[in-house]
């Protein structure tokens, strides 16, 4: 239950990147020696992601934000279905259980349902490297066999980051070079290679989307920090906007928000660097329209386009929102419909979309869009809405505390999923929220 209408004020802070916390855990099944990951987010992927780790017999141990990995006590290399089906990262154990133990059974991984997102992309990577793999439809799992991986030439037709780190994971233990081409360059892929670089592996950028990887013998362990989540403080500099607001947001990372914040600047939103790692945001005056266009990085991230859509909501003027990178994002819009929201659908001019487009033209389903139009500025009201995926879950959440009147946000645990402890974190900056159980409402 959300009681809008109230300006955010006050400080936040930033926590550990969920989209590097899933990968780091992957790796500790490259050594039997302890890894020690600190400032990990209490979300429940990251959650779900240990039950991978410990379905397959490792020891796991969470102390506060710390979580400390021991993988020598592995008795198994199949992930069961119903642990590694809940979350798409779950793949990532592939390329480890193979690279150490020669096998890997996988089911088809599941996470939220924003398009197609299939791992065919870095399953023919490991296919290069030398894996036998096969997928059985029966019962829903990849099978994946390999006396020895190798190194190999390997050219992403698409950006992939999963796919990137995906790759990496396999080839640190891998005998030889690998070469990925058209890798990806997100900052999290970069905080992954520091980590495995600090357990011994070497690994490096040699181009801007070319990674090398010399494989070596054996790994050890490691004690390592998490890079802040880019995607908690777009959301909490968006939250101070909408709601004419004034943030201190601490464990910034202005330098991978480039492409954000150079929006958030043209659509009027003010940003300060109070000192290295801590940014005060709000809006002065009147939001601005703007036509985003979302894009692998350094570019617009798709992750931040469905909290911009409502940023635009309160605009003076027509806003446009183009995604690129997935077939199916636009679930929010609905919800944001029944609060008052005027959008609409719109089919941006693209010549060759296969080529165009980040996803699979081919996934792409009839009747699905890859643009909306936004005319603002639009009071929004209060009203009863569900979300099926994490960041349509934080939109509407940002929506509600904007509206007037009080909203009823249904399906919180996907904000649950990237977000800890989220309605405590934004009371204290005033917002009115309250968690009740279906049946208590």
């Amino acid at each position: 239950m959300v009681h809008g209408g109230t300006p955010l004020r006050g400080e936040i802070a930033v926590a550990g990147a969920k989209n590097v916390a899933l990968k780091a855990f992957a790796s500790a099944i490259l050594t039997d020696e302890e890894v020690v990951i600190h400032n990990v987010p209490l979300i429940a992927d990251v959650h779900c992601m240990l039950d991978v780790l410990t379905s397959l017999g490792i020891k796991v141990d969470i102390n506060g934000h710390t979580v400390r990995i021991q993988s020598k006590s592995l008795k198994s290399t199949t992930v069961p279905l119903d642990v590694g089906a809940r979350l798409r990262t779950s793949s990532l154990v592939a390329g480890p259980l193979l690279a150490r133990y020669g096998a890997a059974r996988i089911p088809n991984p599941g996470g939220c349902r924003i398009g197609a997102r299939p791992i065919d992309r870095h399953i023919r990577g490991l296919a290069e490297m030398g894996a036998e793999i096969s997928y059985h439809p029966d019962d829903g799992y990849f099978y994946l066999r390999a006396d020895t991986l190798h190194g190999a030439g390997f050219e992403f037709e698409k950006n992939t980051h999963t796919g990137t780190e995906a790759l990496i994971l396999a080839a640190v233990l891998a005998e030889g070079e690998t070469v990925l081409k058209n890798a990806a360059a997100e900052v999290e892929v970069d905080d992954l290679i520091s980590l495995l670089t600090g357990m011994g592996a070497t690994i490096k950028r040699t181009k801007e989307r070319e990674i090398v990887i010399y494989g070596v013998k054996k790994l050890h362990g490691v004690e390592y920090s998490l890079m802040p989540d880019r995607n908690e403080e777009v959301t909490f500099a968006l939250a101070a906007a909408v709601t004419s607001g004034d943030v201190l947001v601490h464990h910034s990372r202005r330098a991978h928000l480039g492409a954000f914040l150079e929006a958030f600047s043209s659509a009027g939103g003010q940003y300060e660097a109070v000192d290295a790692s801590t940014t005060r945001y709000r809006q002065i005056g009147p939001i601005k329209p703007t036509d985003i266009v979302t894009l692998p990085h350094p570019g617009f991230m798709t992750d931040w386009q469905a909290p911009w859509a409502l940023y635009m909501t309160q605009a003076n003027g027509i806003s446009t929102m183009h995604e690129t990178v997935f077939e199916s994002r636009f679930s929010y819009v609905s919800e944001l419909r029944k609060m008052g929201a005027q959008i609409e659908y719109y089919d941006p001019p693209v010549k060759n979309p296969e080529i165009y487009y980040n996803f699979n033209w081919s996934d792409r389903r009839s009747g699905y869009h890859q643009g909306i139009r936004i005319t603002g500025p639009t009071p929004l009201h209060d009203a009863v809405v569900e979300i099926d995926d994490l960041r349509a879950g934080a939109t509407v959440l940002l929506a509600a505390l904007t509206a007037g009147g009080t909203s009823y946000i249904h399906g919180v645990e996907q904000i649950d999923r990237g977000y800890e402890n989220i309605e405590e974190r934004l009371r204290k900056l005033g917002a009115r929220i309250e968690r009740k159980k279906e049946d208590e409402i």
